[in-house]
């Protein structure tokens, strides 16, 4: 009778009710939750399976794809997962599909067996449809993409209804089938052979339907017809709204399960270590599901239920034939039976396991359990079977341990992102994630913000990933609603958001490497939290919750798990007596564009100080979709882009990759603030410390370099005692190798370079994978002296033609200056044109993601309102002097002032924003001295960079430097960035942010040369007192890098433009939506002074070799 009263639900009754618009009414026929099942037919089976299943490492990653091959691939792997597996079947394919515009309006009777479907187009599953060209993709962050007014929801609300066939194998004959879908997005029904057999909500976790009453006879001719209504938007959807974009359908495989009549439905695993962890008392609580609703008692008379763990580790370890079997280390017997907890009303099977091998993120360890249910006889009726790890999650003052010790969480966010299929999943792409991440020293990431693919969890348990697992709740929109209050508070919705987390948990409860739960994200806070803090509490004590709404210190969670919180707060809340749990920062560092500024700091205290245990920076991949353009070709597309109301803009792209996984630079300063080797030089000893706390630095090589001035003065292998987790091997830094190289030098500066490398291949690295590398700056031998250069009485010939004056010596070089203007029009070296235009002051740079956060009191609002953005620059006066033969000094004042209404200049000086003195001092030697005095005014923002600006000719693309490098670094973000010799193209220097501004920089130069392809160009360094330079070359103007909005719109310049600043801001990140670089990176509008030195070269000679020159021994 209900099957018969349910479809009808899916559309709008006569009085106006509609399923869909029904919080409490949030499922129908639906199993209960559990873990995933694989109905295996044997013991050797299922160790089989695990055994190929486990065979992944970074190898797998090479094959993943981010563009349309992932559509055939998805469908290729949901296949896959399956495979091995005699009792289950993949219904991935191409399936029939149409788009409604809303539920009233979908085909009648579309789900009838007799239905006519070849007219419509077909649609892979799984797949998001809007990712197939049906409908559009929507990126907001948190504004609802329908008005809020819950639980309604719009007339326009796309349908999606899809029909496939299948039939079901003779072998399964006599089983019991389930319908099983992993998830689907928002809301849905399913019928077989036009019969409605379930409906569900929830977009992230599984849904399963028994349905053998409803289908043809094993082995029958007959096709059965599957057919599934998907709503976009659902109630539950107003329980879905997270920083995302919102794409639809079936996304996750649709499988067939086959189990008999009596079978194993569920069971969950728990060890309790002792106290020395030398042994691990085990437990498996089972249930059992018979249809024929069985007496308990009876059951156990009928039926054997038994249990056992093999070490999955010692499979890889033989050659030849491995027998799977003589891996068991422990059995497992059924203990008094117990109703359980929470309604569990499982079978306890008890044992113990001796010397454990601990499961960490550093070492992952894994067990295979089986459980079997035999009957009577001891024929095995049915087999299931996970990986799990030992470990123990638990709690001290201000700490969060695992194995008895308080591990460092170096953590990430990672939403379910592909830039092609959107929200479906492939397992080599999720395999390079980890393999990445890992390679870059993350141990943690927090499943943001719903559960994932089930295979995501398998992997982290394989590569060692520790995880926070968050239920699929998030009401964020509601902050934008002075009357309604959040779900959280209304009994209403209290059944919904309680389903949720008991569906996460239930199904991820054997996973090892989930340490944490969580209730969701930014869902305010209430009764319904605490209610379903306390279910989680009650089932599984094993773990901490987390939750970070209601200021991220609630009864209702175990960390204190704040989000964006500054370096200071952090500590203060470390530091609070009253505070007894740890502090580990749910979100921070964001990383939108070129970002990750301040991240050192966070470090410098998390490393020090006491009950701050890490973080999970804001996040993983730059969550693009691949568009086609006009001319067929694809770019990455954010929020607006399709057309989607509303939008957030670029507001998406906050990732440490690009969504090809291609490392954005900041990832290099993420491994480096990461790393588990940690180098130190204080007080005249080197300390290398392992902060690990597991590993020791048995399999590991560490090797030292020293540099003096940029160039490599020896190197070698450093030997000692291997060091233990948490501990150290301390060093006079004198009594190193290479102290007599040190002795023996000339250089100004000496870098020490510790790298530690692996010595042998793992799952995510190959051998020689670098884990950390530490550069530390030797005492200097002397004192530093400013540098100068020693004037040749070389004497230049000088021209004067008009305006223009130009000086030369013979055919090594010619300069051309504009008495009027001050400023170079060209710079000819041997008779190669270099310079078209330059040396002129410059204050401006293109805005980043973080400039612009902020509105109006963003820095790029105040930089704009302030005009610094449409400066020019007049000259004020411009005079020649020769004080001697071998040189001619220009001297010029310039104002940088606002052009009028009518396009002319506001020359006074009370109109000027900047009065800039700048001298050129040219040698006959070529050298140019360029010292500049700034005086901005005083009521002007903090400034974007002082320094100078000039434009070479396209030709002379070829830089070298002495600097940081080799990667993009900022005064901010810099800590990774080794100080030594490097060398790059211009357009190796551009760095493709899909929202274009300022990029590419390099901080703390020494010297640095621009030349073509045969050899002739400039050299540029600091000079006298001035400290080391930003610099920065690119094809495209700072004009340019802020008029596109996306990088395949820039248009190349007619010439390099180059910047070399004495001083330049820092990009901030603590987050993108306030001005928050801190104070010691801003660049204040106060006096500057500094002096650059510029110079011709040529092939014969080296930067090296000029910088020396001007050194003062």
């Amino acid at each position: 009778m209900a099957s018969l009263m349910v479809g009808p639900l899916l559309f709008p009754s006569g009085n106006g009710y509609k399923t869909w618009e029904d919080p409490s009414f949030i499922k129908w026929n639906k199993r209960d939750p559990h873990v995933t099942l694989r109905c295996h037919d044997s013991i050797e089976a299922s160790l089989k399976y695990w055994y190929e299943r486990n065979k992944v490492d970074l190898s797998v990653s090479k094959s993943a794809v981010w563009n349309d091959d992932a559509v055939p691939v998805a469908l290729e792997n949901a296949a896959s997962w399956v495979q091995q597996l005699p009792f289950v079947k993949s219904l991935s394919g191409y399936w029939k599909f149409f788009l409604a515009p809303n539920p009233t309006t979908v085909p009648d009777n579309f789900h009838q067996t007799a239905f006519q479907d070849s007219d419509w187009p077909t649609l892979p599953v799984p797949s998001n449809w809007e990712m197939h060209g049906f409908d559009r993709p929507i990126y907001t962050n948190f504004v609802y993409p329908f008005p809020l007014d819950p639980p309604h929801l719009p007339q326009d609300n796309p349908t999606g209804c899809y029909r496939t066939f299948f039939t079901i194998p003779k072998e399964w004959q006599g089983r019991r089938i389930i319908l099983h879908f992993e998830a689907v997005d928002s809301a849905f029904c399913a019928w077989v052979n036009g019969v409605p057999v379930g409906y569900s909500q929830d977009s992230r976790l599984p849904a399963e339907f028994e349905i053998p009453d409803y289908c043809y006879q094993f082995g029958s001719d007959r096709k059965n017809v599957l057919a599934v209504q998907v709503l976009r938007w659902s109630d539950g959807s107003y329980l879905e709204d997270q920083d995302h974009w919102r794409i639809s359908g079936i996304h996750r495989d649709v499988l067939l399960l086959a189990k008999p009549q009596v079978f194993i439905a569920d069971y969950f695993f728990n060890s309790n270590l002792s106290d020395n962890f030398s042994h691990a008392d085990i437990q498996v609580e089972v249930k059992i599901d018979d249809s024929r609703e069985t007496l308990k008692e009876r059951e156990l008379a009928n039926y054997v239920i038994e249990a056992a763990l093999y070490d999955t580790g010692s499979w890889y370890n033989r050659d030849g034939h491995v027998d799977l079997l003589s891996s068991n280390v422990a059995n497992l017997t059924l203990s008094t039976p117990t109703s359980g907890s929470h309604g569990f009303n499982g079978y306890i099977l008890v044992g113990k396991l001796e010397k454990p091998k601990l499961w960490s993120a550093e070492q992952p360890n894994l067990y295979t359990l089986v459980v079997v249910l035999k009957d009577a006889s001891g024929y095995v009726i049915d087999c299931e079977s996970c990986l799990i790890g030992i470990r123990q999650v638990s709690k001290a003052p201000k700490q969060l341990l695992v194995n008895g010790q308080p591990v460092v969480i170096r953590g990430v966010n990672r939403h379910e992102h592909h830039a092609r299929i959107g929200k479906t999943n492939i397992e080599s792409c999720m395999i390079k994630d980890l393999v990445l991440m890992k390679q870059n020293n993350i141990n943690a990431v927090r499943n943001s913000h719903y559960p994932q693919h089930p295979r995501w969890y398998e992997l982290c348990d394989l590569f060692g990933m520790y995880m926070i697992d968050e239920a699929n709740i998030e009401t964020h929109g509601f902050i934008l609603s002075g009357h309604l209050k959040h779900p959280t508070e209304e009994p209403s919705w209290a059944s919904a958001m309680m389903d949720r987390v008991i569906g996460m948990v239930e199904r991820d409860k054997n996973y090892a490497c989930i340490i944490s739960w969580s209730l969701g994200n930014e869902a305010g806070y209430g009764p319904n939290h605490s209610a379903s803090a306390g279910w989680i509490r009650g089932r599984d004590p094993s773990r901490v919750v987390h939750y970070e709404g209601g200021g991220s210190r609630t009864s209702s969670t175990d960390i204190v798990c704040p989000m964006y919180m500054r370096v200071w707060n952090i500590l203060k809340i470390a530091k609070d007596p009253n505070e007894t749990r740890p502090l580990i920062l749910c979100e921070y560092s964001h990383a939108m564009g070129n970002s990750n500024g301040n991240l050192h700091e966070y470090w410098e205290a998390i490393d020090n100080t006491f009950g701050l245990q890490g973080g999970f920076i804001w996040d993983w991949a730059d969550q693009a979709l691949l568009k086609e353009s006009a001319d067929g070709s694809k770019h990455w597309a954010y929020g607006g882009d399709f057309g989607d109301f509303p939008n957030d803009s670029n507001f998406c792209l906050n990732g440490l990759v690009w969504p090809d996984r291609t490392a954005h630079p900041a990832l290099h300063e993420v491994k480096y603030v990461y790393q588990p080797i940690k180098v130190s030089l204080r007080e005249g000893i080197l300390k290398i410390k392992n902060n690990n706390f597991f590993e020791t630095t048995e399999e590991m090589e560490f090797s030292w370099a020293v540099h003096g001035d940029g160039c490599e003065l020896g190197s070698g292998i450093l030997s000692f005692a291997v060091i233990e987790p948490q501990s150290s091997f301390d060093i006079d830094w004198k009594s190193g190798p290479w102290y007599s190289l040190w002795a023996s030098s000339d250089a100004e500066e000496i870098f020490l370079t510790i790298t530690t490398k692996f010595l042998h291949s793992t799952r995510s690295v190959e051998a020689g994978h670098i884990i950390s590398s530490t550069q530390v700056q030797l005492p200097a031998k002397r004192e530093i002296v400013p540098h100068f250069i020693k004037p040749k009485d070389i004497v230049p010939s000088t021209e004067v033609l008009g305006d223009i004056i130009k000086i030369k010596q013979q055919n090594l070089w010619e300069i051309k200056l504009n008495v009027r203007t001050g400023m170079l029009e060209s710079w000819k070296v041997a008779g190669a044109p270099i310079m078209n235009k330059g040396i002129f002051p410059c204050f401006w740079r293109a805005p980043t993601d973080n400039d612009k956060g902020g509105d109006q009191s963003s820095y790029c609002s105040r930089w704009k309102a302030a005009h610094i953005d449409s400066l020019s620059f007049v000259t004020k006066s411009c005079s020649i002097e020769t004080p001697a033969d071998n040189l001619v000094k220009i001297i010029v004042v310039y104002l940088g002032v606002l052009k009028s209404e009518d396009g002319s200049f506001e020359e006074g000086k009370s109109n000027a924003l900047f009065n800039i003195d700048m001298i050129y001092t040219i040698y006959g030697s070529g050298d140019i001295i360029v010292e500049s005095s700034v005086k901005p005014n005083s009521d002007l923002p903090p400034l974007p960079r002082i320094g100078v600006e000039f434009h070479l000719e396209k030709s002379v693309d070829q830089i070298k430097w002495y600097g940081r490098g080799p990667f993009e670094c900022y005064p901010d973000r810099k800590a990774s960035a080794h100080i030594g010799f490097y060398e790059q193209s211009v357009a190796g220097m551009h760095v493709p942010y899909i929202v274009p501004g300022e990029s590419g920089g390099k901080a703390d130069v020494r010297w640095v040369t621009f030349q073509n392809k045969d050899g002739l160009g400039i050299y540029a360094s600091v000079y006298g007192n001035s400290p080391p330079m930003q610099m920065n070359a690119s094809y495209y103007p700072t004009a340019e890098l802020d008029r596109a909005t996306h990088i395949e719109e820039l248009i190349k310049g007619d010439d390099i433009e180059v910047h070399l600043d004495h001083k330049h801001m820092g990009l901030g990140g603590d987050d993108s939506w306030t001005p928050c670089v801190h104070e010691k990176y801003l660049v204040p509008p106060v006096p500057y002074s500094y002096s650059i030195r510029l110079c011709p070269i040529t092939a014969a000679t080296s930067g090296y070799d000029i910088y020396k020159s001007q050194l003062q021994n």
